[in-house]
């Protein structure tokens, strides 16, 4: 299957998460990437596949759950380097500029990593989602520091459109201690 686009529901109920999982996989010709309870009792499922398949699980997740979506979005076109910050998988020689993103939401986080990423020259650090994190989001990213500045802005608006942004930081020279916190 060509995962060219994601598909992803977050939920405040587990067993409407189970639900919209059940709806979303008889949609459309997906994927499952990830389907599991998250921190704060809520319930995140992640599909893949071509766009429009995507697009339709997406729909049928929200259709059958609309009172407990907290957030909802279908990513085209997502960066690999999301995938690996996601896994952990990200090797980081020099941490140079160190920019966060911090969200209330996993989709909007998501959604603003690969908006950083595609708007500067940066390398994703790391995306943790929700777990030991009271189900808010976050992601680390390096590169120069205007690079990460842009970065840091492109993917704090997405989040902040949806009034989801907790915080963002650039720091500069960051202590290289850091760089072990992040990985």
């Amino acid at each position: 299957m060509s995962k060219n686009s994601i598909g992803i529901v977050e939920l405040s109920s587990i067993a409407a998460g189970f639900g919209a999982s059940d709806a979303m996989l008889k949609a459309g010709n997906v994927e499952m990437l990830l389907c599991r309870s998250i921190c704060s009792g809520k319930f995140m499922v992640m599909v893949g596949g071509v766009v429009a398949d995507v697009q339709s699980a997406v729909e049928a997740g929200i259709a059958a759950n609309k009172g407990t979506v907290i957030d909802a979005a279908v990513l085209s076109n997502i960066d690999e380097s999301v995938f690996k910050a996601i896994s952990g998988a990200t090797e980081v020689g020099e941490l140079k500029a160190l920019g966060v993103i911090e969200s209330f939401s996993v989709t909007s986080l998501i959604e603003a990593a690969d908006a950083a990423v595609k708007a500067a020259n940066i390398q994703l650090v790391e995306i943790r989602l929700a777990m030991a994190l009271g189900g808010k989001a976050f992601a680390t990213m390096t590169g120069d520091v205007s690079s990460v500045q842009a970065a840091v802005d492109a993917g704090a608006a997405v989040v902040s459109e949806k009034g989801l942004l907790v915080n963002k930081i650039v720091i500069p020279r960051p202590h290289p201690s850091l760089l072990s916190e992040m990985i």
